[in-house]
């Protein structure tokens, strides 16, 4: 199994759903880096359960810093972060350990596996194990604030229902450091109540909805990153599809450059106070796989949470019988509000690395 990512910094996680933990280790750092955990605490709880509208499972996400840390200051050894899984219910999935929930792990890690993988809650597959990337990605922010890289992500869209855009140059700094701040992730506080009730209105109906996440990352130099096979968004999509229920991934204003001619999609390049901008930004900060200097931008598309509790034709794999699921337990009616925190995490594990010296 490969739970290891990154070149210089290599972020390791483990742990499984229902275990008794889960967590990271953090390879690579230099010595001497800020770690503040008030931030790592910070982070985990954007990734936390909301209410009626995420999972019944409510875990605490107290984290302890086993390794590599001193006086808030990183040792240069090993970095090891354990987080306590502390409100598992193992039995809810016992009745479904032989059946293949339709679009999760279940059928192709039986196969891989050959039936030995932890089955409780997804195991090793499980969202539960992003609460491990969200602390590796918070240990990092406080180094990337320090070199002036801000890193945001906003709910585009949950079902049918579109927050405002982000803004541009001020403007856009302004939404980064705003959405740091807020526990659901659209910017216009109408659209916020819109998101939750679609959000309800599929819990109501035993059903699930997805949604867009759109990133943006300002304040990076102009060079980062390595043609071909390390291209910024080569190194960022893998990470970000490494997240379940992420499906699609574009930059800039990447499938509509499709339609588009080049004098439209090309961003024209000029002066400004002295350094080199784009008048538009279709790219997304990133020519020939490196960044330009202009702002990262990228959209995830996430799909709705495939457990759920209308009956699915499903097959019982061990006994090779087709049959029908309603899943029962606690699962989330859309992880898009929380997935949020993920990519966030995800972004600062890739920037730090490809930043590192």
């Amino acid at each position: 199994m490969k739970d290891t990512f990154g070149n210089s910094i290599q972020v390791t996680i483990f742990g499984e759903s229902h275990g008794p933990a889960i967590g990271c280790v953090v390879n690579g750092l230099p010595a001497g880096l800020t770690v503040d955990e008030s931030v790592i605490e910070h982070c985990l709880s954007l990734r936390r359960p909301a209410g009626a509208i995420s999972t019944a499972r409510r875990e605490a996400d107290r984290f302890v810093i086993e390794s590599g840390v001193k006086d808030g200051r990183t040792t240069g050894t090993a970095v090891c972060i354990v987080i306590p899984n502390e409100d598992t219910r193992a039995g809810d999935y016992s009745a479904m350990e032989s059946i293949a929930r339709p679009s999760h792990s279940d059928y192709a890690a039986f196969v891989k596996y050959h039936g030995e993988n932890d089955t409780r809650g997804g195991g090793h597959f499980s969202g539960r194990i992003t609460a491990a990337v969200v602390a590796a990605g918070a240990l990092l922010l406080p180094t990337l604030w320090e070199k002036g890289i801000r890193i945001g992500t906003h709910i585009a869209s949950i079902a049918d229902v579109k927050d405002r855009p982000l803004g541009e140059g001020d403007e856009l700094a302004a939404d980064l450091e705003k959405l740091y701040e807020l526990d659901f992730a659209a910017l216009d506080e109408q659209v916020r109540a819109g998101m939750r009730e679609a959000i309800l209105a599929a819990k109501a109906d035993a059903d699930s909805v997805g949604g867009v996440l759109e990133t943006a990352v300002c304040g990076l130099p102009a060079g980062l990153g390595e043609p071909f096979f390390d291209s910024v968004e080569s190194l960022l999509a893998h990470a970000l599809f490494s997240i379940p229920g992420i499906k699609g991934v574009e930059f800039g204003a990447g499938f509509g450059l499709a339609q588009m001619r080049g004098s439209e999609a090309n961003d024209p390049f000029r002066i400004e106070d002295g350094r080199v901008v784009t008048t538009t930004n279709n790219a997304g900060g990133i020519n020939g796989g490196l960044t330009n200097g202009m702002p990262i931008l990228f959209r995830c598309a996430v799909r709705p949470t495939p457990t759920i509790g209308k009956a699915q034709q499903t097959v019982n794999f061990r006994e090779m019988k087709e049959t029908e699921l309603a899943a029962a337990g606690r699962h989330d009616p859309c992880i898009v509000h929380r997935a949020r925190a993920v990519v966030d995490a995800m972004t600062a594990i890739v920037l730090a690395d490809l930043l590192v010296k």
